[in-house]
């Protein structure tokens, strides 16, 4: 049995040398691929606000002309909006002050993106490579967690769990994100990381922890960290008929930093999000108030979730596929405050042609639909057991 057991080791680590070199492979084709996008400027921007916090200007000179200095002419032209259709709203980020970092609130508010970002550039990085590389450092490192969590669910199956693992970090959604300026794969690593210690079942405390660096990262990420704590308290409740306030405690945490991060960022608030994204991008936020009617919301919200149809197939097969593998309450509970997250999200923000906004919930999904398989199956062993 323990030669057995060292050989199944050996297999492991043998994996775990063979995802490591094909991570990195992919991660170095990804930023051989990389795109400097029009959000870029925004990263940069609050990057050079904490280095020079009373020099807007030069803020403002410094993150273009990096800019300029790293990408291709066609995506520099598309960021400053000087292509032959011209964009006036990222004309005036590119070319006016006070209209560029009127738009920073937007992006500051992500103080965990953009204290990697810090990070990468204080260790000597340029400022476009500070973004880029936390996106391919991202990718590399979710990928490293998958194995491992794939490696619990499939603990004898090493085939299984590589041939997952680079299956799923091939999907066009991810390799896009890490090719791009986005937190949504540097968010990515918190989610999964979530995930493994809701199925670990590990310490409340640590949880907590988990949580609140995914509400540190990405506040708009509240709604699943907060509803996690409820699920866990209701949970608990209805098995030992007995109130636990840790939860609670935990939610009054979370929310405080919120708010403070809100405050501190400056953020405007949804509605002007909402505004800016889906009605009218004011060049300048000052300019004019973001007034929309209710009417006009539900009509955005119809025209977008025709399109979200795609979403909607996946996240609801995932969730059919965990209640028929597993009759796990805690397992079932959970997938379904994903789920609801999932349209949480977007009836505050109804990106629905992105499925990278979306697509740690359904990485989260599949996680443990996974797991739930591997439960029934009893994990599709290679071997019998002695």
């Amino acid at each position: 049995m323990k030669r057995i057991d060292a050989s199944m080791k050996t297999k492991w680590k043998i994996s775990l040398f063979f995802i490591v070199s094909i991570m990195a492979c992919l991660s170095l084709w990804n930023y051989k691929n990389r795109v400097y996008d029009w959000d870029m400027p925004g990263y940069i921007g609050c990057l050079y606000t904490l280095k020079f916090p009373d020099a807007p200007e030069k803020v403002h000179r410094l993150t273009y002309s990096e800019i300029k200095k790293k990408a291709p002419q066609y995506e520099f032209k598309d960021i400053t909006g000087t292509l032959k259709i011209p964009d006036k709203a990222r004309q005036a980020f590119a070319f006016n002050t006070k209209a560029f970092h009127e738009q920073l609130p937007y992006f500051k508010i992500k103080t965990g993106y953009n204290l990697g970002i810090l990070i990468l550039y204080e260790l000597g990085f340029s400022s476009p490579d500070s973004v880029t590389f936390l996106s391919i450092f991202s990718y590399f490192i979710s990928g490293i967690l998958l194995f491992f969590i794939l490696k619990f669910i499939f603990p004898e199956n090493h085939y299984l769990a590589s041939f997952l693992t680079i299956g799923i970090m091939l999907l066009p959604p991810i390799t896009y994100m890490s090719r791009i300026s986005t937190p949504d794969l540097f968010i990515l690593q918190f989610l999964l990381i979530l995930t493994c210690g809701f199925l670990k079942k590990w310490n409340t405390w640590v949880m907590f922890l988990i949580l609140f660096a995914i509400t540190f990262t990405r506040p708009d990420y509240l709604p699943l960290t907060l509803s996690y704590l409820v699920l866990v308290g209701a949970y608990e409740f209805y098995r030992n008929k007995k109130l636990n306030f840790v939860p609670a405690i935990q939610g009054i945490l979370l929310l405080a930093l919120y708010f403070i991060i809100v405050k501190t960022s400056g953020y405007p608030g949804w509605k002007h999000v909402f505004y800016d994204s889906f009605i009218y991008r004011r060049p300048f936020i000052s300019g004019s108030a973001p007034d929309f009617t209710f009417d006009e919301y539900l009509r955005i919200i119809y025209t977008k979730i025709i399109y979200f149809k795609r979403i909607t197939v996946i996240s609801f097969g995932l969730l059919g596929l965990i209640f028929y593998f597993s009759k796990d309450q805690w397992i079932r509970a959970f997938s379904v405050l994903v789920l609801i997250n999932i349209y949480v999200k977007f009836f505050i923000f109804p990106h629905s042609s992105g499925l990278r906004f979306f697509f740690g919930y359904i990485i989260m999904l599949l996680v443990i639909c996974l797991y739930a398989i591997s439960q029934k199956y009893n994990g599709f062993r290679l071997r019998k057991i002695a």
